[in-house]
């Protein structure tokens, strides 16, 4: 368990203060480091707003599970529906996946966009989002969530969690992720703005909290069962319950289940990401859909099973094979740039980018700090230490200046990403392979967000919201689209939630 915390108190301040944050968010973040470090596996209120274990109530108007970004959003709307939620966490800090979160949250025809003069469209978003998900995503799921995700950035920030830095992600034609203003990574910094919320809220937020069933009494969910600290086992009734548990994505039985060539493949989930949520909601006869689409994203740093971000792509790196030529669109989508690097002979490849890239992407200087990048003083130097063919190499940065000087990809039609030429050193590469990233499959759910039987029909007083849902990504996740969702339908789980626990009072 020791191992646990340590290894999601390092994410914690990868996410909220290795990367360059601004003057208020250190303040912020040093707080939140100092408190992280002095949590215990028992049970404490600390600092960052976790809840003692003894405060435990016999009942809430609604119970969350899962601390993440859908789980602590849900709640936060909860309360502002008039609700007394409660958020019950199984791992010893708050966060999820969405702590590891890197690149953005995308959004259409936000203000951040319209002040830089980017035209985007709900309808584009609509559409490149389906084309990215093969056009199997559901539609319905699908337009409810384009059409909601201005709403939800200026939702963030009423909650002083601002996301005004726009990049792009691979599959969008358009500048509509949006990030923290210094460009840093955006998972601690909005777990860190949600926890500061939930706290100030007086939301209780339990760690240490594993729920194990789900309770229903004559057709309609009325609470859960949970284990505290892996000891007693106590029962909490509700009006409702809301499931953010997340996905699959570190339960390797599931992923063989689903995917037997993923066997030997490395994941960036965090431990906790295992499909409990689906779980038990299966065993109260839910549905699930896409359960056999599993992301594999392209970028990762295997030693660490580190996902290194699409952001430092969208701010101009390049992918070279080992004998140091490009071989991919690298905005292409996540599935068509993987299939690329494992078809290679080495079945992985380098990002290789400039200072420039360095200074807009500032989740590389974790990255450094971490050992995974390589330096060269000119781009010779940089291929000679990892092994490359040197003029080789020069010749594929030259190549790409003058076609993104000319605004021309005429290897690989890539479009996007072409803002800057890789021409200022220091020069910088680092390794990387695919791994397992996102489960897009999970329980289905409607626009309510509320869970749904095999036979279209709700669970009633059963809603979910984030990765643990399906449906709305299709055959392929977008990069920015998972923290777009958890705060989409993470508001509107809490909102229906809300509607249905007060109409039982």
């Amino acid at each position: 368990m020791k191992k646990v915390i340590m290894s999601l108190l390092s994410l914690s301040l990868f996410a909220g203060i290795a990367v360059g944050c601004t003057s208020d968010q250190d303040k912020t973040t040093k707080k939140s480091k100092e408190s992280k470090e002095s949590t215990e596996v028992t049970s404490g209120a600390s600092a960052n707003g976790y809840t003692d274990l003894s405060e435990l109530e016999d009942q809430y108007d609604i119970v969350i599970i899962g601390a993440g970004g859908a789980g602590m959003t849900a709640a936060l709307q909860a309360k502002e529906a008039g609700m007394n939620p409660a958020i019950l966490e199984k791992m010893p800090v708050a966060g999820g996946n969405t702590i590891k979160s890197s690149s953005g949250m995308n959004a259409s025809e936000t203000k951040y966009q319209k002040a830089e003069g980017i035209t985007d469209s709900n309808d584009k978003f609509f559409e490149e989002t389906l084309k990215g998900g093969k056009g199997t995503n559901d539609k319905e799921l699908l337009r409810f969530f384009v059409d909601h995700s201005a709403d939800a950035i200026d939702w963030l920030d009423t909650k002083g969690i601002e996301l005004s830095n726009l990049t792009i992600t691979g599959g969008m034609s358009e500048k509509r992720t949006h990030r923290p203003a210094d460009g840093s990574a955006i998972g601690g910094y909005l777990v860190d703005g949600l926890v500061r919320n939930v706290k100030e809220e007086k939301i209780p937020l339990f760690v240490n909290a594993n729920v194990t069933e789900i309770t229903e009494k004559d057709g309609q969910v009325n609470g859960v069962k949970v284990k505290l600290n892996d000891k007693e086992t106590k029962e909490i009734k509700s009006n409702a319950v809301i499931v953010t548990t997340g996905g699959f994505g570190a339960n390797k039985e599931m992923l063989e289940k689903y995917d037997p060539k993923l066997k030997d493949y490395v994941t960036t989930n965090q431990e906790g990401t295992t499909g409990d949520g689906i779980k038990m909601i299966e065993k109260l006869g839910g549905a699930t859909v896409d359960m056999k689409e599993i992301q594999i994203h392209p970028t990762v740093q295997q030693d660490k099973s580190f996902l290194i971000g699409e952001v430092v792509r969208g701010e101009g790196a390049i992918l070279a094979s080992q004998e140091g030529t490009r071989f991919v669109n690298e905005m292409d989508t996540r599935d068509k740039v993987s299939a690329a690097i494992t078809e290679l002979p080495e079945k992985s490849a380098y990002l290789v980018f400039d200072q420039g890239v360095r200074d807009r992407a500032k989740a590389i200087d974790f990255y450094d700090e971490q050992g995974f990048v390589v330096e060269g003083t000119t781009i010779e130097e940089l291929a000679k230490k990892i092994d490359m063919p040197e003029a080789k190499l020069k010749e594929t940065v030259e190549q790409w200046n003058k076609e993104v000087q000319a605004k021309s990809d005429t290897q690989f039609n890539r479009a996007t990403g072409m803002d800057h030429d890789l021409s200022t050193g220091p020069f910088y590469a680092i390794k990387i392979a695919p791994g397992i990233h996102h489960t897009m499959g999970g329980v289905k759910i409607n626009t309510k967000t509320e869970v749904l039987k095999e036979n279209g029909a709700p669970i009633k007083g059963l809603y979910a919201a984030g990765e643990v849902t399906g449906g709305l990504h299709g055959a392929n996740r977008i990069g920015g689209n998972a923290v777009a969702d958890i705060i989409i339908f993470g508001r509107q789980s809490g909102t229906e939630a809300a509607n249905f626990a007060s109409a039982q009072k």
